[in-house]
């Protein structure tokens, strides 16, 4: 609750839009996470709306519906055993490069050091659909970031903080690459200096 709330502040979302989870223990056989509700406003959540499901978005706890991009969050939880939070936006800078299809090249040391490299657009596909949640997981690949093509971005980390802050940078280097091109081509960092800086990612990626 209190990181959808700050997504909420940080202009990432209007109104309720976007979503918010975290992975939690597993009961018995049955993986589970919990999940913002769908069509509540960040101003209006309490605890008890937020929601726990298991990996077949079969309802566990909480009194709200389960956000309608479930399916996504699962996805990605299955396909990447080190993501333990997943956070959904829709921010301006990134929805307009989403909406155009530009993949945001490596521009900034930041980026490929706490991303791990290019933002990745993901082919379009229908809202909360498998479809969806397929090709958000082929752009996200071993990164932090992606875009979701004509939607919005999504973010991942160990943990909600972590998380947060990739969705925080991921805007603002959306925001970077997109004033930057105002004033012609955008020069990309050199390739050594990428391969390096993704090493250091996966390092501190796989630290315990």
């Amino acid at each position: 609750m209190e990181a959808a709330r700050e997504i909420a502040a940080r202009g990432l979302v209007a109104g309720s839009s976007g979503n918010v989870s975290v992975r939690l223990a597993s009961c018995g056989d049955s993986p589970l996470l919990a999940i913002t509700p769908s069509r509540t406003p960040y101003n209006e959540m309490t605890e008890e709306d937020v929601v726990v499901t298991d990996f077949d978005v079969e309802q566990v706890e909480g009194e709200g519906v389960p956000s309608s991009e479930t399916l996504t969050h699962v996805a990605i939880y299955r396909a990447r055993p080190d993501v333990n939070a997943v956070i959904h936006t829709h921010p301006l800078f990134g929805s307009v490069a989403a909406v155009a299809g530009r993949n945001i090249p490596p521009i900034l040391d930041e980026m490929t050091i706490a991303l791990g490299g290019t933002i990745r657009v993901s082919e379009y596909a229908f809202p909360g659909s498998e479809e969806m949640a397929r090709a958000v997981c082929g752009a996200l690949g071993e990164r932090n970031a992606a875009l979701i093509r004509s939607h919005g971005a999504v973010g991942v980390g160990r943990t909600l903080r972590e998380a947060l802050d990739v969705c925080v940078l991921t805007e603002r280097v959306a925001q970077i690459f997109l004033y930057a091109g105002l004033l012609g081509d955008v020069p990309t960092l050199p390739e050594e200096i990428v391969a390096a800086e993704t090493d250091i990612f996966r390092m501190m990626r796989d630290a315990p």
